[in-house]
């Protein structure tokens, strides 16, 4: 999720499950046995499972209880906002980059004296406040690109009249339409629904275009500016947002009006099931697509193509890789609260037995020194790994994480939802992007 992502993700573990929101809590969610306790708002509804296993080996390990509460995708600020004045507020939560670390500061710690902070791999992946203090740490490297399915991909191009004959050929977004739509028309033969699984475009379920694929327009405007962040937007490339989005819509199980009824979950099953080739999304989707109870992909059938949008040069890059959300500590909890949510994450990312189900059972792949000796054993996640270090490759990176707001990306989904079921133009798209972005940056400075 989002989050989309993202070295991004989530930190903490969970021993409930309560449905899903945390703002379902209630006045019998209260701690009143006196005793220290980890609280952590989840922010990854598909990591939930595998957190049950890291709270259960915590709690034997120390008596600790670490509970864990998941906001609804789309919704975790919100749900934060929610949960954070009440007095069993969260003792762990995420922070959305700078923009995110503004809009939390008055609840977050200084971390930079912290073993764990200590292990970084780089201290620069830390999230840093004006006074050069670290407020925000970094859990995992993550990323995302276009999932395929090499088995069906494997079926289309032994055909005698296929655009391409390996998935090698796919070097750039001419190669790719020429293919997904050559696929599409080819689909019963092939014996799937669509090409691409469908795009998710129901409320909260459209982080992987508003933030994901938003994030490409973006990144090679600020990479042709030189600079990491900017007040204003020329919208260079909205067009190519548009070429690879339109690419999804037009070339998947569903028709783009039916999209705004689709989750990331129906996604994702669609390529557990082998109804679709491929699938954006990140390595977080592997839980997802092996817990499918109709799942027939193999993981070794499961790898990465770089995301195309008709960018010149673009065969020159990977997957998007970086970090989204960032591990914070509210300042506001209790001092024993505190020190026992500092000490489960010193657990997890600084002990052998820490680092093993972080590294093997939530599949992070973990920004810290005491991590050498680990890796990712699914095969999303060793696919990020091959793509770091393949140094021909440049990684596109995660600037999403300077959007004005949650609200600017939530109402971009809505302007893309719109566009997909013909209710809008794509300049109507465009204009937003770039007027409101102008507009969000002026608000953070005036805020």
């Amino acid at each position: 999720m989002r989050r989309t992502t993202s070295i991004v993700a989530a930190v903490a573990a969970a021993a409930v499950s309560l449905g899903g929101l945390a703002a379902c809590s209630s006045s019998s969610d209260k701690k009143d046995d006196g005793k220290a306790s980890v609280y952590y708002l989840n922010f990854k509804p598909e990591a939930e499972k595998a957190w049950k296993k890291v709270a259960a080996e915590y709690k034997k390990k120390t008596g600790v209880e670490v509970k864990i509460r998941t906001a609804a995708a789309g919704n975790y600020e919100q749900t934060l906002k929610t949960e954070i004045n009440k007095s069993d507020a969260p003792t762990l939560f995420n922070v959305n980059g700078p923009i995110g670390l503004k809009n939390w500061e008055k609840y977050v710690s200084d971390l930079s004296d912290e073993k764990f902070t200590k292990h970084l791999t780089k201290k620069d992946l830390a999230l840093k406040g004006e006074d050069g203090k670290i407020y925000g740490v970094p859990f995992t490297t993550e990323g995302y690109g276009i999932v395929y399915n090499d088995a069906i991909m494997k079926k289309y191009f032994a055909l005698p009249d296929a655009k391409a004959k390996s998935i090698d050929e796919i070097k750039g977004f001419d190669k790719l339409k020429e293919v997904a739509e050559d696929m599409q028309a080819k689909k019963d033969q092939l014996g799937i629904k669509g090409a691409f699984a469908s795009t998710s475009l129901a409320s909260g379920e459209d982080w992987r275009w508003h933030t994901h694929l938003a994030n490409y327009p973006l990144h090679y405007e600020l990479k042709d500016a030189k600079v990491k962040d900017t007040d204003t937007l020329k919208g260079t490339y909205l067009d190519n947002y548009k070429k690879i989005f339109d690419l999804y819509l037009k070339n998947s199980t569903v028709s783009p009006s039916e999209a705004s009824n689709k989750s990331v979950s129906d996604s994702m099953s669609e390529f557990a099931r082998g109804q679709a080739a491929m699938v954006q999304n990140g390595n977080w989707a592997w839980e997802q697509i092996k817990g499918d109870k109709g799942n027939v992909v193999k993981p070794e059938d499961v790898h990465f193509l770089p995301i195309y949008t008709g960018v010149k040069g673009e065969e020159k890059n990977g997957i998007a890789i970086g970090t989204e959300n960032y591990l914070a500590l509210n300042n506001k909890a209790s001092e024993a609260d505190k020190k026992a949510s500092i000490d489960f994450v010193n657990w997890l990312y600084t002990t052998k037995e820490g680092a093993k189900l972080v590294s093997e059972d939530l599949g992070f792949i973990a920004p810290f020194d005491t991590f050498a000796s680990q890796s990712p054993s699914d095969p999303l996640g060793k696919e990020v790994v091959k793509y770091i270090n393949n140094k021909d490759l440049d990684p596109v990176t995660w600037d999403f994480t300077v959007f004005p707001s949650e609200d600017y990306k939530k109402q971009l989904g809505s302007h893309l939802q719109q566009y997909a079921a013909g209710k809008e133009e794509w300049s109507d798209v465009a204009k937003y992007f770039t007027s409101e972005w102008k507009k969000g940056k002026e608000q953070n400075k005036d805020s």
